[in-house]
C-alpha cells in the first residue's frame, strides 16, 4: 500500500464517455461537473493517503482512523441526504460506486471504512423517526459515528428465514423490544457505536410466514458484547451478542414487521457498489499487470512480447469495461428511480466474477511473486474473495436475476 503507483494508475479515470452516456449526461450536461469534481476529489484524496498511509495492523484503530480522513475530506457525506448536510439530496448510488471504485484500488479496509457508514445508517433514512434521523445522521458525516449493519447469523446467512434472533416485547417500556441473539460476520463489530440490528418478532403474519423488525442499537448497549473474528482480509469483523439488550420504542425502524423490507431496500441501495469496489479491485490488479508485463524480462525479452500474455490480458481490459458499463447502469437506474431488481444483481455478479479472473491473471503474470505476502496481487487475491459472498453470494444474485426473468 506504501509503494507509489504507476502512472497508469493514478491517472485512471471513470465516467469515461460510455458511463456518461449511460447516465444520460449529454442528454443533461449538467450532470458532467458533479461527476467529474468528484472524481477530482477523490484523486486528491488518494494521492494524499499514499503520501501519509494509515498503519492497518491495528484493524479497530485503522477503521477509526479511515473514517476520521473521509470525514475531513467530506466523502462521508454522500451517506446521508442533503436535509442532514449531505452532498447531494438524497444518497447516490452513482456517487458511492465512484467513492467505491477509486477507495478500494488504495486499499480494502478503506473501502471497508466507508462503505459501513452508509450500510449502517441507511435503514435510519429509510425508516427511522425523524428525530432519531436528525440525531444520527449529521454524526455519521463527520464521523461521529462508526456504523455497522447486523442482518447476517450463524444459521442464516443468504437463508434470512432462518433467523433465531429474536425481539419480545418489553413489559416496562411501552413499544420497547427486547434482543436475544447473535449476529455474525458483522464488519465494524467492536468498533462500530451503533449497530442496526433485525430479528423475529411476535406471531407470524397471515400468511404463515415469521415477521421480522429492526431496530438502531447503541454499541455501547447493556447486554451487548463482541466477540472477534479474522477473516483472510484482515478488518474490524466479529460475532455480537445480545443478551437481554433492550430498545426503547423511540428506536424502532418502521412498523412491527418490517424489518425484511427495511434489511432487501439496504441492499438494493447498495448491492451494485459492491461491484464497484470489485472493479477498484481489479483496476488495480490491471495496472499492476501492465506494469509488470513491461518491465519483467524472461527469455531475453520484457513478458509484454509474449502473445499469449497479450492475448490473456486484452480478455481482461474488455470483460473490465464490460463489468463497468453494467455497474454504473444499475446505479444510474437507482438514481432516476427506476431500477428493476436484476440491474443490481446482475452488476454485482458480473463485477465481482470479474474481478476474481482479473486478479488470479494478476497473480500469475507476476509467477512466484504473485504468491509472496506483501506484495500487491497476493493482497488483492485475499481482498477480492469476500466481495463474491457478501449482500448476496453470485448464486443468489443468478436467483434473483432468473426470478425476473421468469
Amino acid at each position: 500500500m506504501n509503494a507509489k503507483r504507476p502512472a497508469a494508475f493514478t491517472s485512471a479515470r471513470i465516467l469515461d464517455r460510455d458511463l456518461a452516456t449511460i447516465h444520460g449526461i449529454h442528454a443533461q450536461p449538467s450532470l458532467t461537473p458533479q461527476w467529474r469534481a468528484l472524481e477530482d476529489r477523490l484523486e486528491a484524496f488518494c494521492a494524499a493517503l499514499r503520501d501519509d498511509p494509515v498503519d492497518e495492523s491495528d484493524e479497530h484503530g485503522a477503521t477509526r482512523t479511515y473514517v476520521a480522513r473521509l470525514a475531513e475530506a467530506g466523502l462521508l457525506k454522500l451517506m446521508v441526504p442533503g436535509a442532514f448536510g449531505g452532498e447531494y439530496e438524497a444518497v447516490s448510488a452513482t456517487a458511492i460506486c465512484l467513492a467505491r471504485q477509486w477507495l478500494a484500488r488504495e486499499s480494502g479496509a478503506l473501502d471497508t471504512a466507508f462503505v459501513m457508514q452508509g450500510l449502517g445508517s441507511f435503514p435510519v433514512v429509510l425508516a427511522g423517526t425523524p428525530e432519531l434521523q436528525g440525531a444520527l445522521m449529521p454524526k455519521v458525516a463527520t464521523g461521529e459515528h462508526i456504523c455497522a449493519f447486523a442482518l447476517t447469523e450463524p444459521e442464516a446467512g443468504s437463508d434470512v428465514s432462518g433467523m433465531q434472533t429474536v425481539a419480545e416485547a418489553d413489559p416496562n417500556a411501552p413499544g420497547g423490544v427486547i434482543l436475544r441473539g447473535h449476529k455474525t460476520f458483522i464488519s465494524n463489530a467492536g468498533v462500530a457505536t451503533s449497530y442496526v440490528v433485525f430479528a423475529r418478532e411476535g406471531e407470524a403474519g397471515e400468511d404463515g410466514k415469521p415477521r421480522y423488525g429492526a431496530f438502531w442499537v447503541s454499541g455501547s448497549a447493556e447486554g451487548l458484547s463482541v466477540e472477534a473474528m479474522q477473516v483472510i482480509a484482515p478488518h474490524p469483523i466479529g460475532t455480537v451478542h445480545f443478551d437481554g439488550v433492550r430498545v426503547p420504542a423511540a428506536h424502532r425502524l418502521g412498523e412491527v414487521g418490517e424489518g425484511l423490507r427495511i434489511a432487501l431496500g439496504n441492499l438494493d441501495q447498495f448491492r451494485m457498489t459492491v461491484g464497484a469496489a470489485a472493479l477498484g479491485l481489479a483496476d488495480r490488479a490491471i495496472a499492476e499487470s501492465v506494469r509488470h508485463l513491461k518491465t519483467r524480462v524472461q527469455f531475453g525479452r520484457p513478458l509484454a512480447k509474449q502473445q499469449g500474455l497479450r492475448f490473456a490480458l486484452a480478455d481482461v481490459a474488455a470483460d473490465h469495461v464490460a463489468a463497468q458499463l453494467m455497474v454504473y447502469r444499475a446505479a444510474a437506474a437507482r438514481d432516476r428511480g427506476d431500477a428493476t431488481p436484476d440491474q443490481p444483481a446482475m452488476a454485482k455478479m458480473m463485477a465481482t466474477e470479474h474481478a476474481q479472473r482479473a486478479i488470479d491473471r494478476c497473480v500469475q503474470n507476476f509467477g512466484g511473486r504473485g504468491v509472496l505476502v506483501g506484495e500487491v496481487p497476493e493482497r488483492l487475491y485475499r481482498e477480492i474473495r469476500a466481495l463474491r459472498i457478501y449482500e448476496g453470494t453470485t448464486e443468489v444474485q443468478k436467483l434473483v436475476i432468473a426470478r425476473a426473468m421468469l
